[in-house]
């Protein structure tokens, strides 16, 4: 199996590589941004393909061929303004699901933000030029694209994250009811998770938030329905 993770240099990316890279089951590919990453990378042993998500969709379909599973881990960051977030979360997103389809690609997960799919979260608690807003529009439309884009999806819908030491449990529902306020889940659980998800095949055609929690990582993605 080929894993291609688009975002591979970021926080999730880059913890996600190390362990597809430790598994025997699936090649991974870390899909960067810039050749002075690609060339740090390949001198650890690591397949690197060049994404750049300004540029065009055809050039993310060359990057996609022989793929099994596209992982869409990246976003434009915390410090940049709503030009880049547009245009990188959204219109980024958008140009690889629709690059995945044209390819033939098997699987499409994304990996989304809490609440990204609850308009009144974002669209009725903030200012509607808050830098808050473009980003969940970004993530909401994004993740709408990919819902109606007749891939194999799963998009995972985080919690706040933290770079805290892995807990290896989780819990995960289509849609949290308690406050999210003092939820949190560590940056390795997330890419923890999204391996799992991939090397068992679990999750097909689901969406969900997520958080730490109480049960092992692999018997809570066994067990959501």
């Amino acid at each position: 199996m080929k894993v291609l993770i688009i975002g591979a240099h970021g926080q999730i990316g880059q913890l996600l590589v190390k362990i597809l890279q430790e598994s025997t089951n699936c090649q991974v590919i870390a899909g960067l941004r810039s050749h002075e990453q690609e060339k740090a990378y390949q001198e650890k042993g690591i397949t690197t393909a060049f994404i750049d998500l300004a540029g065009s969709q055809k050039e993310l379909a060359k990057a996609m061929q022989t793929v099994d599973t596209v992982v869409f881990a990246a976003g434009s960051g915390g410090k940049t303004g709503a030009d880049a977030t547009m245009m990188i979360d959204l219109d980024g997103a958008v140009k690889a699901i629709n690059a995945a389809k044209e390819t033939d690609i098997q699987r499409f997960i994304m990996i989304s933000a809490i609440k990204s799919d609850d308009r009144s979260f974002w669209s009725d608690n903030a200012p509607a030029a808050g830098p808050q807003n473009y980003y969940y529009a970004a993530k909401y439309y994004a993740d709408q694209w990919l819902l109606h884009s007749s891939l194999d999806y799963t998009i995972l819908r985080p919690v706040a994250l933290t770079n805290q030491k892995a807990t290896g449990k989780i819990k995960v529902a289509s849609h949290f009811t308690d406050s999210i306020a003092d939820m949190t889940i560590t940056r390795q659980d997330v890419a923890q998770t999204v391996a799992d998800i991939i090397l068992t095949g679990k999750l097909h055609q689901k969406e969900f938030d997520i958080a730490n929690g109480s049960v092992p990582i692999a018997q809570a993605i066994t067990n959501f329905h």
